[in-house]
């Protein structure tokens, strides 16, 4: 299945998962307070499908996958039986329009939890937080190749995924923060990071990167594919070797080979060059000789060839028992829902770029490549986007879930329904910022396709 196929498939699969649990939330309520509900429909636009049951609802499957409604019945929208009127959504006390509407943002909730559940049972596979490189101010802060982080703000971290999310907060307030990592012998250190300098055009995408990191599953391992039979390791190395060390100086991936027989070679005779073999770790002696070919003049060459990096091996895995999974899932909804909320206030004073602002696009190519990386990668995709899902339905903005919600605690607050007139103001206030909304997030679509 093609990129953009896919992209399109798994879009529709998400969003038809996540529209139907968050309209069944409403509806599922709505039918425990005795409201009549008209329509339950999974997107918009004319009716692909529908049927109706014995309540007289009618369940639809519209032909544009963007959302979906559940029509109740209501006054406001035309003439009601007079033995019907009691079930109407209007009639009902505000106490309980307030838990129809609210039922929709937690049934996302409570699928975000046993989404997460379901992925910690069957276990998110990850790779290890294991720096490869560090230069900038990770090297400052004492860093080095090997240090498995451990603790990052005070939050434990057993991934990669987990110490990035640890390190955007506190980036984007350019907070310092201590970081305990375990090193390659075994040191457990505490370090600060002094995120406090990062530059002011800081890419939000990369901030391990930008902070200096370059995590160790991103490094391709320096492993021998072939020998030249005239070159200074015939005899000597084999495809397969491992390169560890030249001449005294570790080497934790191919990129760092050629610098290191550069030095060698300009140093004058022979080194030891480091490798591991069939789990053996060998020192063995090499002199670099100068390069024949003359695109190379001046460069030195052990006659190698490395192999062409491959996609990384998954070395690390969170996975729990039925039991322990759930408490784990709350914590995560916990710390993703801290976290996105952040994000938002940050994106609304300014500490974060609005870019930060996805469209369909986006999520479209997001669940495309969740989908690729496995069931666990995206159940936790889906968990993300129906947490999101629920935050941003929450948000008091008339025409959302939370818009009514703010209409309703006024209501409390007053003691009357606010004025047919007052509520369609709204409605257009809120049609206005959806809009804008809609339209940042699509514009974030397109510069995310164009070429950097």
């Amino acid at each position: 299945m093609g990129d953009f196929i896919g992209s399109i498939w798994w879009l529709v699969v998400s969003l038809g998962v996540l529209v139907t649990f968050h309209e069944y939330g409403h509806y599922w309520v709505a039918r425990r307070c005795g409201v009549d509900v008209l329509r339950f429909s999974v997107g918009f636009g004319k009716p692909l499908w529908s049927r109706h049951n014995r309540a007289g609802t009618e369940f639809a499957i519209a032909a544009i996958p963007l959302g979906g409604y559940v029509k109740m019945l209501d006054e406001r929208e035309g003439e009601v039986p007079v033995d019907r009127q009691a079930h109407a959504f209007n009639r009902q006390g505000v106490w309980r329009r307030i838990a129809i509407v609210a039922a929709g943002p937690a049934a996302n909730l409570l699928l975000c939890v046993a989404l997460l559940w379901v992925m910690f049972m069957v276990g998110r596979q990850d790779y290890a937080p294991v720096v490869g490189q560090a230069t900038g101010i990770a090297a400052q802060a004492g860093f080095q190749p090997g240090d498995r982080l451990v603790e990052v703000d005070g939050r434990g971290v057993g991934t990669w995924t987990e110490a990035a999310m640890a390190m955007a907060t506190p980036a984007l307030d350019r907070r310092d923060i201590d970081v305990t990592a375990e090193s390659a012998t075994g040191d457990t250190l505490v370090r600060t990071l002094r995120l406090s300098q990062l530059p002011a055009d800081l890419d939000e995408r990369r901030i391990p990167e930008q902070t200096g990191f370059t995590w160790r599953f991103l490094l391709a391992p320096a492993r021998i594919e072939a020998v030249r039979e005239d070159g200074a390791a015939a005899g000597v190395l084999q495809p397969g070797d491992l390169l560890l060390a030249v001449d005294g100086v570790r080497v934790d991936s191919a990129g760092e080979v050629s610098p290191q027989v550069q030095a060698l070679g300009r140093r004058g005779g022979p080194g030891m060059v480091e490798v591991e073999r069939d789990g053996d770790r060998l020192a063995l002696e090499l002199q670099p000789r100068a390069s024949t070919d003359p695109a190379r003049a001046g460069q030195w060459e052990l006659g190698i060839v490395l192999a062409a990096p491959q996609a990384p091996a998954y070395d690390a895995v969170q996975r729990y028992g039925p039991l322990a999974a759930l408490p784990a899932a709350l914590r995560e909804t916990g710390r993703l829902a801290s976290d996105s909320v952040g994000m938002m206030r940050r994106m609304l004073t300014g500490q974060a770029s609005v870019q930060n602002l996805s469209g369909p696009v986006t999520i479209a190519r997001a669940a495309n490549a969740s989908a690729k990386r496995g069931a666990d990668w995206f159940l936790y995709f889906l968990a993300l986007l129906s947490l999101s899902l629920a935050i941003i339905n929450l948000l008091p903005i008339p025409i959302l879930d939370g818009g009514h919600l703010l209409y309703y605690l006024i209501e409390l607050v007053k003691g009357s329904p606010l004025s047919e007139r007052a509520m369609a103001a709204g409605q257009y206030v809120g049609l206005a910022l959806l809009a804008g909304l809609m339209g940042l997030a699509f514009y974030n679509d397109i510069l995310g396709l164009l070429p950097r």
